[in-house]
């Protein structure tokens, strides 16, 4: 469907947004400047402290950096890195001048040790400059819906204005960790490499040690500078309950995250998303008006709600449905929100098969019948 528009059919549990935070008396105590931990499955907040307030973000910024870099495609194929981008202080993937790497290579230096040479090389590959890049960086974090954030440098280090807050950090890691590959490298504590001139193997190790000292964690980047201090966005998951978790500045990080997934996890549940079961589409040139769908596999999400959500369904399909079709024909796409953000997206398919109506004969007016009958007689006297 090339020209897809979105109509909307809204259904609401009466219940409005609320603060999901628990009395102050149960929640963690954390050293974080900034802190939020959110469910990645919704978005909303289980606790937070100073969470819009924009704050220096260091290497997390390799989160937004690695998801333009998938992004753009061909992560297979080789090129050799830009010989300015990789001069750049601070920590490495290990890059020369006249190495030869792949994207996919790129993206595992950024986000496992953290290479600041990796973040840059990734830049000029992408959009020619690093300035062209932050540009990019900054619409991407737009769309995402970041609004405490400004990106100056694709690897974290300090320059004027680059910031996020805390929230803003999460909601990038939930944009993020859709992306497969994004997860997949994130989660490794170590991974073997092909890269350099010519390639030959080699291996690097993660700096997320939170890995290894926390059941379900799967990602995802850490941080540190000196204006920034340390930096950490993770993300678990434990009984189909999932969880990220940012903090900035903060000296106790492995510790704090541990503590507010102790506690997120003691709040959040997972639910059933309840589809409307009188979802339908128009049909054109059909010997039905009108036909019902049916929604695919449903996911189940986890929240901090005490009652089943406060849903919203956006249908995003074409204005009709043009026959003939077959039972079973995916006809659009259902957007499940909850207090207004996006959770899931789940495919609609027709709950049942329609035929093309066929047209009737039209009836000859007197004056046709008429002529008709002329000619047929002017045949026969020939």
């Amino acid at each position: 469907m090339n020209k897809i528009i979105a109509f909307i059919l809204t259904f609401a549990i009466c219940m409005p947004c609320v603060d999901f935070s628990a009395s102050a008396e149960e929640k963690p105590t954390v050293s974080a400047v900034g802190a939020v931990l959110i469910s990645a499955d919704t978005g909303e907040i289980i606790y937070s402290v100073n969470c819009d307030t924009k704050l220096p973000m260091a290497s997390t910024t390799k989160i937004m950096s690695a998801l333009l870099l998938l992004e753009s495609g061909n992560l297979d194929e080789e090129f050799v890195v830009d010989s300015d981008a990789i001069k750049v202080e601070g920590s490495s993937m290990g890059l020369v001048e006249g190495d030869i790497v792949t994207k996919y290579a790129l993206c595992c230096g950024m986000l496992l040790p953290s290479g600041n040479d990796a973040a840059n090389a990734a830049a000029v590959c992408v959009a020619g400059s690093i300035e062209e890049f932050a540009v990019l960086m900054n619409e991407k974090a737009k769309q995402i819906g970041m609004s405490h954030s400004y990106f100056v440098t694709p690897s974290g280090l300090d320059e004027k204005g680059h910031g996020a807050s805390a929230y803003d950090m999460a909601l990038l890691a939930r944009e993020a960790l859709k992306n497969e590959t994004f997860r997949e490298i994130c989660s490794k504590q170590s991974i073997q490499l092909r890269f350099g001139n010519p390639p030959y193997d080699r291996w690097l190790k993660n700096t997320n040690k939170l890995l290894s000292m926390y059941d379900g964690v799967y990602g995802v980047k850490t941080g540190f500078t000196d204006d920034a201090g340390r930096c950490l966005v993770s993300a678990c998951e434990r009984d189909g309950k999932r969880l990220i978790c940012v903090t900035l500045n903060d000296k106790n990080d492995w510790q704090d995250h541990i503590s507010m997934y102790e506690y997120g996890f003691s709040k959040v549940k997972p639910i059933s998303i309840e589809i409307p079961s009188d979802i339908s589409a128009d049909v054109a040139g059909g010997i039905k008006q009108k036909v019902l769908l049916s929604a695919g596999e449903v996911p189940k999400i986890c929240t901090a709600l005490e009652s089943d959500g406060n849903f919203t369904y956006e249908v995003k399909a074409s204005p009709f449905l043009y026959a003939p079709f077959d039972e079973n024909q995916q006809a659009g796409m259902l957007c499940v929100k909850l207090c207004g953000r996006e959770i899931c997206e789940i495919p609609l398919f027709t709950a049942e098969s329609c035929e093309v109506k066929k047209l009737q004969k039209k009836e000859k007016n007197l004056l046709e019948k008429f002529k008709s009958k002329i000619v047929k007689i002017l045949k026969q006297e020939k």
